[in-house]
């Protein structure tokens, strides 16, 4: 279990680490605030959840790792961007760049978190795995985006965050029968499917204030 969490934490970090960057060049950010960025996102979420499971200094200041390959990610994008200039036309490769690192850091760090909680508590057996998946994959994110001085992609983001619990749902339901590798590669396979398939579809959890407006056109 142990190889398989390093896999996925490796994955979610660099994944984060090139979205938070990616959000800096949006922001018109310095090389340094591209970095903070980068970092916060890579083990924000990481950092949270192990303050949650007393595991105190948290992982990536122990073993840094990750705090390493997360700047060094933020200084290959940020000085490498200049290099690869994209014309107007072609924002949408850098949109389609984001929403990718993005979806595998979420699918990444939900298995984590998962396999946190049954490394650390073998007892719990869903609820504490799919909170601690939801909220390693998120926390990060969140971070980010309070710096950038916008709204949480979690609270508006069509299904993100439920992207994250039904992903720590299935692990739990299939670590049993198949096993805690096999089941954690399903489970990162699903969040990415269903990830991909809202973006691609356009799937929207319910919004009041849309319902409101129709009835008012009404």
């Amino acid at each position: 279990m142990i190889t398989t969490w390093l896999i996925f934490e490796m994955a979610g970090t660099i994944a984060f680490a090139f979205s938070g960057a990616a959000v800096g060049l949006y922001k018109r950010m310095d090389i340094f605030g591209i970095t903070v960025l980068s970092v916060m996102t890579a083990v924000g979420g990481g950092m949270i959840r192990d303050v949650l499971c007393g595991i105190t200094p948290p992982s990536v200041l122990r073993s840094p790792e990750g705090l390493i390959v997360s700047i060094v990610t933020a200084l290959v994008v940020g000085f490498g961007y200049p290099l690869f200039r994209i014309p107007k036309s072609g924002k949408w490769v850098i949109t389609i760049l984001y929403h990718l690192s993005d979806t595998i850091g979420l699918a990444a760090f939900t298995v984590t978190g998962a396999l946190t909680a049954f490394y650390r508590y073998p007892g719990y057996d869903i609820v504490l795995p799919v909170m601690l998946g939801l909220i390693t994959a998120v926390g990060g994110g969140i971070i980010r985006d309070m710096m950038a001085r916008r709204m949480p992609v979690v609270l508006y983001m069509d299904v993100y965050a439920i992207a994250s619990i039904a992903g720590g749902l299935l692990l739990c339901a299939l670590r049993e029968p198949l096993g805690t590798p096999l089941a954690s590669w399903i489970s990162f396979a699903f969040v990415l499917l269903l990830r991909f398939l809202a973006i691609h579809y356009h799937w929207q959890l319910y919004h009041p204030h849309r319902r409101f407006r129709r009835i008012q056109r009404d």
